[in-house]
């Protein structure tokens, strides 16, 4: 019976891990989300099912306990660009147009941003900075990340 527990506990434990963190893939939701909370987007712009490179950032940062902490400062926007999985037209044409809004150019590319409010059915949005895959670990990253979101 205690391994019974220990077992349900444990995941119990990892399945609220996992859960977390939200990640918008919607912009509009997420912009909401960001003038209600007064919190700045974190953009990121990836290619989930073929980039090394973005792959290797999920699994050394973002899907770390310090990070699940520290993104509770931010609104998470993830921006696919997969060549394999399917995605519906509306979110494939929203990521290709911010894909030039923002100038993307590789992946993987986190920029950050506030959303100055909507005109003419359009949003304003003020770069505060960008980053990518930095080598060291959540603490390497998130120094970098720090210094971008928390500039004056």
């Amino acid at each position: 019976m205690k391994k019974f527990l220990l077992t349900l506990l444990i995941l119990v434990s990892i399945s609220t891990q996992a859960q977390d963190l939200k990640w918008h893939t919607n912009i509009k939701d997420a912009i909401t989300v960001s003038n209600k909370e007064s919190k700045p987007l974190m953009l990121f712009f990836t290619g989930s099912d073929w980039c090394g490179w973005c792959i290797r950032l999920q699994k050394e940062v973002l899907q770390t306990p310090e990070f699940k902490k520290w993104a509770k400062s931010v609104v998470l926007v993830e921006l696919d660009y997969p060549r394999r999985t399917p995605q519906i037209p509306e979110i494939k044409k929203q990521n290709e147009e911010l894909q030039q809004v923002f100038g993307i150019q590789g992946f993987p590319t986190i920029f950050f941003t506030n959303v100055v409010k909507e005109k003419d059915g359009k949003f304003n949005f003020k770069p505060l900075g960008k980053t990518g895959y930095v080598a060291g670990g959540p603490q390497a990253w998130l120094a970098e990340a720090n210094g971008i979101v928390n500039q004056k």
